[in-house]
């Protein structure tokens, strides 16, 4: 037998962050706690209604399928996909299945910073279903989330890993949120997965087994990587893989059998009749236009600021600090090399995050901008403040919520030469032992003489010039 080889396949659906759903004027207001208040005649499907496409919904379709390079169809069309469950109004669910808005794309990220790429195959816009709330021996429906704007991302089975599978889908909910068309939470249920997971010889396709409803990415790796064993050992065993959809027990962490798998047929797709195919010209494609990507922030972030593939990763990320960098380096640049820049980096990520991190806080709780930062940054390269103040001003600024202007001026460099001699002839007349040892040769002795000067002055010595004094005055000794 040749080496078994997973081949992986995702379906992804992402709720849109539209103001109203996708066929009618209702809001979509996921923060809504009281159920069945945004719901009207249309998606609660009530006997005579006509749906209404929503421009918005198509035009975030749009962006995001040009950021993963799709062709974008000039036509297109909705269809009717036919199946029962309780929390579907219509008994129907209108989507898109022959002609989708956008097909054949691809998506580039990195798995331990090396490049991989996975095919989409399709893009497609369809309404969401109702949610059913289960409370002991009977179930509740809520059909405010009914009719939501979807969209549907297809891959082709080139994902080999759960990792993989992992790493992909966190560039894609970058790309998402990069788009501000989703915030894309799976926590909050707006997006959710749903992996294709076979196991072959070689480049052949084994039986597909689908594991539905994914609700979080540790889920979906956990998801893939009990499937790829599972069906691994079925192999080796010389026993059969039945083509089913799966569940995924949260708990035990294990999947499944729900159901024999659907085939396309048992939906009984048709056009959707009250709504007309989805045209597109070429002006309405082309004046929508998306913003700068992840990955090419990514890359400009390595070559125009000297940043590693990881430093670069953790910045763009987390979009408002990589906004709040860049705002910061066009300051910091007008003064000082592209060397000052890691500086930044590392001031902005392993100082002022980590103190957010300590306090629990938010950017946004923080009486902090770009400018009044570079400031601090630039106290600092020009030697006006030593490290230890900058720390201790950044960790004020998230514990106590100040400002770095108020704080600089409390900690104003000392630079009078003769109100710094005065603590070095204080140092030396305390501290002996440290002279005798520094005019032996002892190095440490001379830091530990200017560590003396430097609490004398709560840090606001200029440390060059004690440093200057001190030895001036030991030598003349």
């Amino acid at each position: 037998m040749e080496r078994l080889i997973p081949k992986i396949g995702l379906e992804i659906h992402l709720e849109l962050k539209t103001k109203t759903k996708m066929f009618c004027s209702c809001p979509n207001d996921p923060e809504e706690i009281h159920p069945n208040i945004n719901i009207c005649e249309v998606c609660t499907g009530q006997p005579g209604v006509l749906p209404v496409v929503n421009k918005t919904a198509i035009e975030y379709a749009i962006k995001l399928a040009k950021a993963l390079n799709c062709k974008i169809n000039n036509t297109s069309y909705f269809a009717r996909k036919n199946y029962f469950y309780p929390d579907l109004p219509k008994n129907y669910q209108i989507s898109q299945y022959d002609l989708p808005l956008a097909i054949n794309g691809y998506l580039e990220f990195y798995v331990n910073e090396e490049a991989k790429k996975v095919r989409i195959r399709r893009i497609h816009l369809e309404e969401d279903t109702g949610k059913l709330i289960h409370i002991e021996n009977y179930s509740l429906v809520d059909f405010n989330r009914a009719g939501i704007p979807l969209l549907e991302i297809v891959t082709e089975p080139d994902i080999r890993s759960a990792e993989e599978a992992k790493e992909f889908v966190e560039e894609l909910i970058l790309i998402i949120r990069y788009l501000n068309i989703s915030d894309a939470s799976p926590e909050k249920g707006e997006i959710r997965f749903e992996a294709n997971i076979s196991v072959a010889e070689g480049d052949k396709l084994g039986t597909k087994v689908e594991v539905k409803n994914i609700g979080s990415i540790r889920s979906l790796k956990d998801a893939i990587d009990y499937e790829i064993k599972r069906q691994t050992k079925l192999l080796k065993e010389g026993k059969e893989i039945i083509q089913e959809t799966r569940g995924f027990d949260e708990t035990k962490r294990i999947t499944y059998s729900q159901r024999i798998k659907e085939l396309e047929q048992d939906y009984r797709y048709f056009p959707e009749p009250d709504l007309p195919p989805l045209i597109l010209e070429a002006n309405d494609i082309d004046q929508i236009t998306i913003p700068e990507l992840p990955n090419q922030k990514r890359i400009r972030y390595q070559e125009e600021f000297n940043l590693s593939f990881k430093e670069a990763d953790i910045l763009i990320k987390n979009k408002k600090l990589a906004e709040f960098y860049e705002e910061v380096i066009s300051e910091i640049k007008k003064e000082f090399s592209i060397g000052s820049f890691k500086i930044v980096y590392n001031l902005l990520v392993n100082d002022f995050l980590g103190f957010l991190t300590k306090y629990n806080k938010n950017l946004e709780d923080i009486s902090i901008t770009p400018l009044s930062f570079s400031k601090l940054v630039k106290n600092y390269l020009n030697n006006s403040i030593n490290i230890k103040i900058v720390k201790d001003i950044l960790e004020k600024v998230v514990s106590e919520n100040k400002e770095i202007e108020v704080l600089l001026k409390e900690k104003e460099v000392i630079i009078d030469r003769e109100l710094i001699e005065k603590l070095v002839e204080e140092a030396i007349n305390n501290n002996p032992n440290a002279v005798s040892d520094f005019k032996k040769g002892k190095e440490s002795a001379l830091q530990f003489l200017i560590g003396y000067v430097m609490r004398a002055s709560r840090g606001q010595a200029d440390i060059n010039l004690t440093k200057e004094i001190l030895i001036e005055k030991l030598k003349n000794d």
